[in-house]
């Protein structure tokens, strides 16, 4: 319980129904009678309705199209994973052993799924007013502009704009290592500035590897401003 009360504080919301943020935790893998797919299900509407009406209201004079796409950005599973990170929901997930050894803590699926699933699980036990609280103050903290140019834009343009004009470098990624079967490798690539490592990151391709190091090379130079 002493996890599920940190998890509580950091999304500022406390379970009347503690079952449900259990359910919500709980993947497939963990072998109980219950998991978190049936309210995955409910929390994927649930933010589709929340964050249409958040673009609705933000944006008055845009049409149908262009708020499409920018929803389209937001509610997707990188964009879930995102904002799973932001509460490092991961550390709080149940799974079982042979998922906690294959890195399920840090699963793009799995994180987006508990993502849906948190969400869901709060709309049941408190109300829909609640479940958008929790929703877009995270969105708003992860996106601090929300608009097609900049939810669109590959975090390694924006990175090589952003060392341009405040270094005049380009960064460079190397990879550092390829692990696993050539069916399920895992890449892990660096990211560079004058042959000095920036950050790190894993993913399923050398192409979201790249992505998710330019994310995190982002934040740690803009943090050391």
């Amino acid at each position: 319980m002493n996890e599920i009360e940190k998890l509580e504080e950091t999304i500022n919301y406390k379970f009347k129904d503690k079952q449900l943020i259990i359910e919500a935790l709980t993947h497939k893998s963990f072998k109980k009678p219950y998991n978190n797919e049936r309210l995955e299900f409910l929390g994927d509407a649930v933010l589709d309705l929340i964050v249409g009406e958040y673009l609705y209201k933000k944006f008055p004079n845009k049409d149908e199209g262009t708020l499409s796409k920018i929803r389209a950005a937001i509610v997707n599973e990188d964009g879930f994973t995102e904002l799973a990170k932001e509460i490092n929901l991961g550390d709080f997930l149940y799974l079982s052993a042979a998922e906690e050894n294959n890195k399920g803590r840090s699963k793009t699926s799995l994180l987006s799924n508990a993502f849906e699933a948190l969400i869901g699980a709060i709309y049941l036990d408190a109300s829909l007013e609640e479940a958008k609280r929790i929703s877009v103050e995270l969105i708003e903290k992860n996106h601090p502009q929300i608009d097609l140019d900049s939810l669109c834009r590959d975090y390694k343009t924006t990175l090589q704009e952003y060392t341009q004009a405040e270094f005049g470098v380009t960064p460079q990624y190397k990879l550092l290592q390829a692990v696993g079967p050539d069916h399920d490798k895992v890449f892990e690539v660096g990211v560079y500035l004058n042959d000095k490592l920036i950050a790190t990151a894993k993913g399923k391709s050398k192409k979201n590897a790249q992505k998710e190091a330019a994310r995190i090379a982002l934040t740690e130079l803009k943090k050391g401003k």
